[in-house]
């Protein structure tokens, strides 16, 4: 399994998870870029996604739902906030409507996405910080920490073919 390491601090409110991947940081970074291939492992299996416009540029706005098994489409954006390609991202997560308007009444993420170079392939760290202990408490009880792990869990067997 890729996910090798995952853990929540309610002092920092933060939320980090360590994988590794059998790939470059190339094959990696080209993964999040192309949306036909992010929305193969982003969300959990009984997720999938469909990523409606994303380019991985400082301002972008990435938008997409993910589609529960009964049919029901869950929204979602990010705004872009920084770019190091190959090496990593920076940007906002929130809820959406399916207008892909902000939810409010929903906790936003700051996410950084980090991809190094390591002896079997890449290490990906990725770091969501919430504004407040009650945000992060909140993603938690909807099972945001089973859910990314399930979906990280994915990139090894979709990249591998």
């Amino acid at each position: 399994m890729p996910v090798k390491y995952v853990s929540h601090d309610l002092e920092t409110l933060t939320l980090t998870i360590t994988a590794e991947f059998a790939a470059p940081v190339q094959r990696i970074w080209d993964l999040y870029a192309d949306p036909r291939q992010l929305e193969k492992v982003w969300g959990p299996p009984s997720h999938p996604a469909t990523f409606v416009a994303h380019r991985l540029e400082v301002g972008a706005k990435t938008t997409y739902y993910m589609t529960s098994p009964e049919g029901e489409k869950y929204h979602g954006y990010w705004v872009l906030t920084q770019i190091d390609e190959p090496n990593g991202f920076e940007f906002e997560d929130g809820f959406a409507d399916a207008e892909f308007n902000p939810n409010t009444n929903m906790p936003v993420s700051k996410n950084v996405y980090r991809f190094e170079s390591i002896a079997s392939g890449t290490r990906a760290t990725y770091i969501s910080t919430y504004a407040t202990q009650e945000a992060l408490e909140q993603v938690l009880a909807m099972g945001v920490v089973e859910g990314a792990t399930s979906a990280i869990n994915q990139i090894d067997d979709f990249i591998s073919h």
